[in-house]
C-alpha cells in the first residue's frame, strides 16, 4: 500500500498539486486519471520520488519515504517496477539483455539465477521464445509484453504504469490491461496506472482517483463511475459519444 498525505507541488509559480491525499491499496489496479495539465503526471512522479514535493508525506507500507534519506530512498525503489509510456526498452538489446538489465544493475545474482528469472518473466507475459529478438522486430504489444517483464524481473512491491496501452489498439490494449491486473492480482503488488484509456477505467479500474486542476476532485472504482453525479469527472469520462451511450443504457 502507498499512502499520500496532504501532497503541494509548485514549478515557480504554478501549484500543481493542492492538497492531494489517497491511498493505493495493494493487489488492486489503482488508475490515476484526468485531463492533459491537471496534475495526474506529476503526482505519479511524486509518489516514485522523481519529484520532490513542497509538503506532505509518502508512505510505502507504514515507511516514510518522503522524509527518507537519498540511501534510503534507493532502497525502496529496488522494491519499484517501472513501465514506460511507449515501453522504453534499449534498442541496442535484446529482449533477454532489456529484461536482465535492473538485474544486472541491482542484484549480485549469478548469470544462471538472472536467466532463470527472465525465462521465468517472459513465460509469464507469454513470450516464452522471444529472448532473442531486437526491439525493433517487435509488435507494439509485444513491445509493451517485453516491458511489462522487464518491469517485474527484481519481483517489485510496487508496480507505475505510465499510459501503458498508449499507441495500441483496442483489442491488444485490453489485453495488456489484463495482464497487469493478473499480475498485480498474482503477486499482490500495489499497482499505480496514469492514464488517459477509458476502456482501462471500466475494465479495470479497481480504484480511480480522478485529479482536476490539482486536486484529488473524486475518487471510487470503475461502478461507481457509471452512477456519479460529478459534473467534472462525467465530462471527462463520458466526453465521447460511444461513452456517453453507454452511461445512458445503464442507466
Amino acid at each position: 500500500m502507498i499512502e499520500a498525505r496532504h501532497l503541494q507541488k509548485t514549478f515557480g509559480d504554478h501549484h500543481v498539486l493542492n492538497d492531494i491525499s489517497c491511498t493505493f491499496e495493494a493487489g488492486k489496479t489503482n488508475l490515476i486519471i484526468g485531463q492533459s495539465g491537471s496534475g495526474k503526471t506529476v503526482l505519479m512522479k511524486s509518489l516514485v520520488g522523481l519529484h520532490d514535493i513542497d509538503s506532505g508525506e509518502i508512505e510505502y507500507d507504514g515507511r516514510l519515504f518522503s522524509s527518507m534519506t537519498i540511501k534510503d530512498k534507493r532502497l525502496i525503489r529496488h522494491e519499484i517496477g517501472m513501465l514506460f509510456q511507449g515501453g522504453a526498452l534499449f534498442d541496442s538489446m535484446n529482449v533477454r539483455d532489456n529484461i536482465m538489465f535492473p538485474l544486472n544493475m541491482l542484484t549480485e545474482q549469478t548469470i544462471e539465477e538472472k536467466m532463470e528469472r527472465v525465462d521465468f518473466c517472459l513465460q509469464r507475459v507469454n513470450l516464452e521464445n522471444a529472448h532473442l529478438l531486437m526491439p525493433s522486430e517487435l509488435s507494439g504489444g509485444m513491445t509493451k509484453r517485453v516491458a511489462i517483464a522487464r518491469a517485474i524481473a527484481l519481483n517489485p512491491n510496487y508496480l507505475f504504469c505510465d499510459e501503458p496501452n498508449s499507441g495500441l489498439d483496442p483489442r491488444t490494449a485490453g489485453l495488456i490491461d489484463e495482464l497487469i491486473q493478473e499480475i498485480t492480482q498474482e503477486y499482490h503488488i500495489t499497482t499505480i496506472i496514469n492514464t488517459h484509456d477509458m476502456n482501462s477505467v471500466l475494465n479495470i479500474g479497481d480504484t480511480i482517483s480522478f485529479i482536476y486542476q490539482g486536486k484529488l476532485w473524486w475518487k471510487g472504482t470503475k461502478e461507481e463511475v457509471m452512477t456519479t453525479d460529478n459534473q467534472e469527472l462525467n465530462d471527462f469520462v463520458f466526453s465521447m459519444e460511444l461513452t456517453k451511450r453507454l452511461k445512458n443504457s445503464r442507466v
